[in-house]
Protein backbone atom coordinates (compact mmCIF):
# COMPACT_ATOMS: atom_id res chain seq x y z
CA UNK A 1 0.00 0.00 0.00
CA UNK A 2 1.49 3.42 -0.93
CA UNK A 3 1.50 6.13 1.45
CA UNK A 4 2.02 9.99 -0.35
CA UNK A 5 3.94 12.37 1.70
CA UNK A 6 2.60 13.30 5.29
CA UNK A 7 4.17 16.50 6.39
CA UNK A 8 3.81 17.57 10.35
CA UNK A 9 5.73 19.44 12.46
CA UNK A 10 7.66 17.71 15.46
CA UNK A 11 7.64 19.32 19.06
CA UNK A 12 11.16 21.50 18.27
CA UNK A 13 9.44 22.73 15.40
CA UNK A 14 11.38 20.86 12.57
CA UNK A 15 9.42 19.62 9.96
CA UNK A 16 9.13 16.06 9.11
CA UNK A 17 7.66 13.36 6.53
CA UNK A 18 6.24 10.20 6.69
CA UNK A 19 5.82 8.40 3.72
CA UNK A 20 5.93 5.01 1.97
CA UNK A 21 10.17 4.69 1.27
CA UNK A 22 11.36 5.15 -1.79
CA UNK A 23 14.44 3.54 -3.57
CA UNK A 24 16.66 6.84 -2.71
CA UNK A 25 16.15 5.61 1.00
CA UNK A 26 17.75 2.32 0.87
CA UNK A 27 20.98 3.43 1.92
CA UNK A 28 19.18 5.90 4.25
CA UNK A 29 17.23 2.85 5.87
CA UNK A 30 20.10 0.64 5.61
CA UNK A 31 21.90 3.20 8.07
CA UNK A 32 18.61 3.56 10.29
CA UNK A 33 18.61 -0.14 10.96
CA UNK A 34 22.60 -0.90 11.95
CA UNK A 35 22.42 2.42 14.21
CA UNK A 36 19.11 1.48 15.86
CA UNK A 37 19.55 -2.04 16.28
CA UNK A 38 23.00 -0.97 18.79
CA UNK A 39 20.78 1.57 20.74
CA UNK A 40 18.82 0.09 22.58
CA UNK A 41 18.02 -4.03 24.16
CA UNK A 42 14.23 -3.56 22.77
CA UNK A 43 14.79 -3.94 18.89
CA UNK A 44 14.62 -7.45 17.95
CA UNK A 45 18.00 -7.24 16.16
CA UNK A 46 21.73 -6.50 17.11
CA UNK A 47 23.81 -4.31 14.66
CA UNK A 48 25.76 -7.50 13.48
CA UNK A 49 23.25 -9.16 11.98
CA UNK A 50 22.12 -6.46 9.99
CA UNK A 51 24.28 -8.10 7.20
CA UNK A 52 21.07 -9.69 5.96
CA UNK A 53 20.15 -6.32 4.97
CA UNK A 54 21.14 -5.20 1.87
CA UNK A 55 20.42 -2.68 -0.71
CA UNK A 56 18.62 -5.32 -3.47
CA UNK A 57 16.58 -6.73 -0.26
CA UNK A 58 15.52 -3.75 0.90
CA UNK A 59 14.26 -2.22 -2.85
CA UNK A 60 12.61 -5.64 -3.45
CA UNK A 61 11.04 -5.38 0.07
CA UNK A 62 9.87 -1.46 -0.58
CA UNK A 63 8.65 -2.47 -4.15
CA UNK A 64 6.59 -5.18 -2.45
CA UNK A 65 5.04 -3.04 0.10
CA UNK A 66 4.34 -0.03 -2.21
CA UNK A 67 1.82 -2.22 -4.19
CA UNK A 68 0.60 -4.92 -1.38
CA UNK A 69 -2.86 -4.58 -0.35
CA UNK A 70 -2.02 -6.37 3.35
CA UNK A 71 1.00 -4.48 4.24
CA UNK A 72 2.87 -1.08 4.52
CA UNK A 73 6.02 0.53 5.60
CA UNK A 74 6.58 4.17 6.28
CA UNK A 75 9.55 6.09 6.90
CA UNK A 76 10.15 9.40 8.99
CA UNK A 77 12.32 11.98 7.07
CA UNK A 78 13.37 14.48 9.48
CA UNK A 79 16.26 17.07 7.77
CA UNK A 80 16.15 14.31 5.12
CA UNK A 81 17.28 11.76 7.22
CA UNK A 82 15.51 8.33 8.23
CA UNK A 83 14.83 8.98 11.94
CA UNK A 84 12.55 6.19 11.90
CA UNK A 85 9.96 2.93 10.40
CA UNK A 86 6.90 1.57 11.18
CA UNK A 87 4.57 -0.56 9.33
CA UNK A 88 1.17 -2.67 9.74
CA UNK A 89 0.29 -6.22 7.94
CA UNK A 90 -2.68 -8.33 7.63
CA UNK A 91 -3.46 -11.99 6.38
CA UNK A 92 -5.93 -12.30 3.97
CA UNK A 93 -6.24 -15.42 5.72
CA UNK A 94 -10.23 -15.48 6.61
CA UNK A 95 -9.75 -16.48 10.07
CA UNK A 96 -6.87 -13.82 10.52
CA UNK A 97 -7.79 -11.10 8.44
CA UNK A 98 -9.53 -9.21 11.51
CA UNK A 99 -5.95 -9.05 13.21
CA UNK A 100 -3.34 -6.38 12.14
CA UNK A 101 0.10 -6.34 13.22
CA UNK A 102 2.52 -3.09 13.79
CA UNK A 103 5.57 -2.60 14.77
CA UNK A 104 7.45 0.68 14.96
CA UNK A 105 10.78 2.13 15.78
CA UNK A 106 13.00 5.59 15.99
CA UNK A 107 16.29 6.53 16.21
CA UNK A 108 17.42 7.54 19.77
CA UNK A 109 17.65 10.96 18.77
CA UNK A 110 14.23 11.47 17.77
CA UNK A 111 12.35 10.30 20.76
CA UNK A 112 10.16 12.49 22.58
CA UNK A 113 9.62 14.92 19.31
CA UNK A 114 6.14 13.37 18.19
CA UNK A 115 7.28 10.70 16.09
CA UNK A 116 5.88 7.82 17.55
CA UNK A 117 2.47 9.36 17.92
CA UNK A 118 2.09 10.75 14.40
CA UNK A 119 3.17 7.19 13.21
CA UNK A 120 0.87 5.66 15.45
CA UNK A 121 -2.02 7.92 14.21
CA UNK A 122 -1.32 6.75 10.52
CA UNK A 123 -0.96 2.99 11.44
CA UNK A 124 -4.91 3.12 12.72
CA UNK A 125 -5.83 5.16 10.00
CA UNK A 126 -4.89 2.51 7.54
CA UNK A 127 -6.06 -0.29 9.78
CA UNK A 128 -9.58 1.79 10.28
CA UNK A 129 -9.89 1.93 6.76
CA UNK A 130 -10.09 -1.91 6.23
CA UNK A 131 -13.48 -2.83 6.93
CA UNK A 132 -12.00 -6.54 7.99
CA UNK A 133 -9.74 -5.52 10.81
CA UNK A 134 -11.02 -5.45 13.94
CA UNK A 135 -8.23 -5.54 16.32
CA UNK A 136 -4.13 -3.72 15.97
CA UNK A 137 -1.58 -6.24 17.59
CA UNK A 138 2.30 -5.62 18.74
CA UNK A 139 4.28 -7.03 20.89
CA UNK A 140 6.91 -5.08 22.99
CA UNK A 141 10.02 -6.33 26.21
CA UNK A 142 10.11 -6.01 29.09
CA UNK A 143 11.37 -3.07 30.75
CA UNK A 144 11.18 -0.76 27.64
CA UNK A 145 8.65 1.43 29.72
CA UNK A 146 8.81 4.77 26.94
CA UNK A 147 7.66 2.06 24.07
CA UNK A 148 4.40 0.73 27.00
CA UNK A 149 3.54 4.38 27.63
CA UNK A 150 3.06 5.25 23.70
CA UNK A 151 1.28 2.17 23.52
CA UNK A 152 -0.84 2.26 26.23
CA UNK A 153 -1.52 6.17 24.76
CA UNK A 154 -2.54 4.87 21.73
CA UNK A 155 -5.64 2.77 23.19
CA UNK A 156 -3.20 -0.47 23.12
CA UNK A 157 -3.64 -2.70 26.49
CA UNK A 158 -1.65 -6.02 26.92
CA UNK A 159 -3.35 -9.19 26.57
CA UNK A 160 -0.80 -11.86 27.66
CA UNK A 161 3.09 -12.31 28.00
CA UNK A 162 5.65 -14.42 26.53
CA UNK A 163 7.65 -15.30 29.11
CA UNK A 164 11.75 -15.00 28.89
CA UNK A 165 10.95 -14.37 24.97
CA UNK A 166 13.80 -12.60 24.74
CA UNK A 167 17.56 -13.80 25.54
CA UNK A 168 20.04 -10.72 25.33
CA UNK A 169 23.56 -11.45 24.36
CA UNK A 170 24.88 -11.69 28.17
CA UNK A 171 21.94 -13.96 29.10
CA UNK A 172 19.57 -12.40 30.73
CA UNK A 173 16.31 -12.89 29.44
CA UNK A 174 13.74 -10.53 29.50
CA UNK A 175 9.23 -11.15 28.89
CA UNK A 176 7.57 -10.05 25.77
CA UNK A 177 4.21 -8.69 26.38
CA UNK A 178 1.68 -9.07 23.60
CA UNK A 179 -0.75 -6.04 23.17
CA UNK A 180 -3.50 -5.49 21.29
CA UNK A 181 -5.81 -2.35 20.39
CA UNK A 182 -9.99 -2.64 18.95
CA UNK A 183 -10.16 -1.02 16.06
CA UNK A 184 -13.02 1.66 16.59
CA UNK A 185 -15.63 2.85 13.22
Amino acid sequence: MFVKDIEFTLKDGRKAVLRSPGDEDIQGVLDYLYVSSGETDFILRYPEECTKYTPEGEKALFDRMRTAENETMLVCLVDGKIAGNCDVRWSTMLKTRHRATVAIALLKEYWNLGIGTRMFEELIRIAEANKNITQMELDFIEGNTRARALYEKMGFRITGVKPNGIRLKDGTMLNEYMMVREVKR
